[in-house]
């Protein structure tokens, strides 16, 4: 038995859309289905959950034990981005003031949970345990080193580091001539 899912299987399991070439774990939990979207040439590895809406473009992996929590929010990852191991993603969470109860068992006439949409731009590396927090957008061609948490917007080219990041230096842009090589050779369309 193959450890992904085959096409026709990925078809059964009810994605808004799901592209060729992809990849995922059977091990993987995905949960409402029918707001998420993945492009193509897409891997998602082994014990990932995918929770809400969630737009996943093309070229992508999501490596071992990733979250995406998209609520009605929702999660954008686009082309030949990638996530490492144990990286969370949240378009939502509770309020932990302490003026709201907090947690999904508890009725929501006592929560406050906000939600605002995550955007990863192209091209961004996600370091190992990593988190991102709701409303947050990457630009293209950001890096985070391994623990960082990103709790606010990221300007584009840009490596980052810490918790919360702080902007590290400069990232090469050099990595674009492959996709416009891609593009010359009719593999990658924008």
């Amino acid at each position: 038995m193959n450890s992904f899912y085959s096409k026709e299987e990925l078809e059964d399991i009810g994605f808004k859309s799901v592209g060729q070439n992809v990849l995922i774990s059977r091990k993987t939990s995905i949960y409402s289905p029918k707001h998420i979207s993945i492009g193509n040439n897409v891997r998602i590895d082994d014990f990932c959950i995918l929770s809400g809406k969630i737009t996943i473009g093309n070229y992508v992996h999501i490596a071992a034990f990733c979250g995406f929590f998209g609520g009605e929010a929702g999660i954008t990852m686009n082309d030949f981005s990638t996530i490492s191991s144990r990286g969370s993603i949240y378009a939502l969470t509770d309020d932990y003031s302490g003026e709201y109860m907090t947690n999904p068992m508890v009725s929501s006439e006592y929560t406050n949970v906000k939600q605002s949409p995550v955007t990863i731009g192209k091209h961004v590396v996600i370091g190992t345990n990593s988190t991102i927090l709701p409303g947050v957008n990457i630009g293209d061609g950001c890096a985070f080193g391994a623990s960082s948490l990103v709790i606010r917007d990221c300007k584009e080219w840009t490596i980052y580091t810490g918790i919360p990041v702080k902007e590290l230096r400069p990232r090469k842009r050099d990595l674009l001539k492959y996709e416009n090589n891609m593009i010359y050779k009719g593999v990658y369309s924008k």
